[in-house]
């Protein structure tokens, strides 16, 4: 376990070292968030088929691998295309703008923190991965459909911004298709829910250590709710759309959907 952590642990450094080049050498900060996720992604896949140990991958680790995959592809593959071409991301200027003469050691800084970040989210994968129990139990199949249900939850917000953006007619306007009009962030809230998943498959082998995945989760809302997610990005809004912001933010909730205040 240690020797597999340490090394995901050194395979996120360097990661994110590279993100931070990247961005002092493209002024793109997208990329950032799109290497991040592809970092933890294969961190996560190569955790979870260690975890079967020298009886080799079984059904569950084969799974939490597959899981772990298909949001890093998702995830990752969809800020990737956003980037390409795009401006520097609002929430990344922010603090570049707050960091003033010291932004580009900063944001070293910072992103050494979201590897460490991602060194807790892979690990989890991990403890997923590592139930004990021989074969697939109802915690797993659920912890499966949860995060099936997160993804399309995810896919679909961001899909529905897009084509908001997309229309000129938009411009300047708050989203409040679909699910942007049940929470200001649906997009956040199902990246948050799909981490919930792999602690219902970490408990399906009924060992306490299972527990230890609920970091991921955890780890999630705090950086989403409350660092590097809503916060930088609801400035960037009350900047940029003034009352238009402070009258959506009165009636839709800030991050679990729920139905509008009149």
């Amino acid at each position: 376990m240690l020797a597999s952590l340490i090394l995901a642990a050194a395979f996120l450094i360097i990661a994110m070292t590279f993100a931070w080049y990247v961005q002092r050498r493209t002024g793109n900060s997208g990329w950032i968030d799109a290497t991040w996720s592809f970092a933890v992604g294969l961190s996560g896949i190569g955790l979870a088929l260690s975890a079967g140990g020298e009886s080799g991958a079984g059904a569950r680790q084969y799974l939490v691998a597959a899981l772990a995959a298909i949001w890093s592809l998702r995830l990752g593959g969809y800020i990737a295309f956003r980037s390409a071409g795009a401006p520097e991301d609002p929430r990344y200027a922010w603090l570049m703008a707050e960091w003033g003469d010291n932004a580009s050691r900063r944001l070293f800084q910072f992103l050494q923190v979201q590897a460490i970040a991602g060194l807790i989210l892979a690990g989890s994968i991990y403890v997923a991965a590592l139930a004990p129990a021989p074969g697939l139990r109802a915690l797993d199949w659920a912890g499966a459909a949860l995060f099936a249900l997160a993804w399309l939850g995810a896919a679909l917000a961001d899909e529905q911004l897009r084509r908001f953006k997309a229309d000129s007619a938009n411009r300047g306007k708050i989203c409040e298709t679909g699910l942007w009009g049940w929470s200001r962030h649906p997009n956040y809230f199902f990246e948050w829910l799909g981490w919930v998943a792999f602690p219902l498959i970490a408990l399906s082998g009924g060992d306490l250590i299972g527990l230890a995945a609920f970091a991921a989760p955890a780890l999630m809302y705090v950086l989403l709710v409350h660092m590097s997610g809503v916060p930088p990005l609801e400035a960037h809004m009350e900047r940029t759309r003034g009352a238009a912001f402070d009258d959506y933010r009165a009636r839709v909730n800030v991050f679990f959907p729920g139905p509008p205040k009149p």
